[in-house]
């Protein structure tokens, strides 16, 4: 199972109104486990970005004023989530703003490329009913360091949010699948059977005996007589 983890960051919250992607981040991982190949490109969206959004990313107008094109790295992206799963925190709006971006170059939509897209979003709402579902709620949450999450990064939060789902869909602690562990996903049910095993029985020595009963007695005589194996023996 091929799996990319996606990630943008725009100059605004708006992609019909003209807001632009200016960084991608994207990370690939075979059957739930890195696979050291990741995309990431900063992007000269041809506009200025919005003061909030860059006090989100601080990615400025300056810095991007000598990066590529959209259209310099499309196919490269393309390429590099044909025929997978596409996971994307709040996938509408990621989404939204890569089509978009198709949509100026004349090619087809995200989704024809991909062989299917999953909200990652989604699956904490349904997980965590009634809470905070964003990425660093999702991250206290569910254990995963985010100290270096100073502002938003494509790359950085691709990263994240794989760990985030993988303990989301299967409860693990690391990206490290031990070894042993059995990846199929099934577990061997077999019982053992006990008595294919000699037991040793340990007898206790004449002194540990006196010992244990003399503690009897003690008991027995504070209780008045009451003690509750006393009883049960004499019955």
């Amino acid at each position: 199972m091929r799996q990319v983890f996606l990630d943008t960051e725009t100059t605004g919250l708006d992609a019909a109104n003209g807001d632009r992607i200016i960084e991608i981040g994207c990370i690939e991982m075979v059957d739930r486990r890195h696979s050291g190949r990741r995309l990431h490109h900063y992007v000269n969206p041809q506009r200025a970005s919005h003061p909030d959004a860059v006090r989100v990313h601080g990615i400025t107008d300056d810095f991007l004023a000598d990066k590529p094109l959209f259209e310099a790295v499309a196919e490269e992206l393309l390429a590099f989530v044909a025929g997978a799963e596409v996971v994307i925190h709040n996938a509408g709006f990621d989404v939204g703003f890569i089509d978009a971006e198709l949509d100026r170059l004349g090619l087809p939509r995200f989704a024809r490329h991909a062989e299917r897209i999953t909200d990652s979003l989604t699956l904490a709402r349904e997980l965590f009913p009634g809470k905070s579902n964003s990425l660093d709620a999702l991250c206290k949450r569910l254990e995963v360091d985010n100290s270096q999450r100073e502002l938003h990064g494509a790359l950085l939060d691709a990263g994240l949010l794989a760990e985030v789902y993988l303990r989301m869909t299967r409860g693990q602690k690391s990206l490290v699948i031990d070894a042993s562990e059995d990846t199929t996903g099934q577990q061997a049910d077999e019982s053992i059977d006990l008595r294919r095993f000699d037991l040793p029985v340990l007898q206790a020595s004449s002194d540990e005996a006196a010992a244990h009963e003399a503690v009897l007695a003690e008991i027995d005589k504070a209780s008045k007589g009451k003690t509750v194996w006393r009883v049960a023996v004499a019955a």
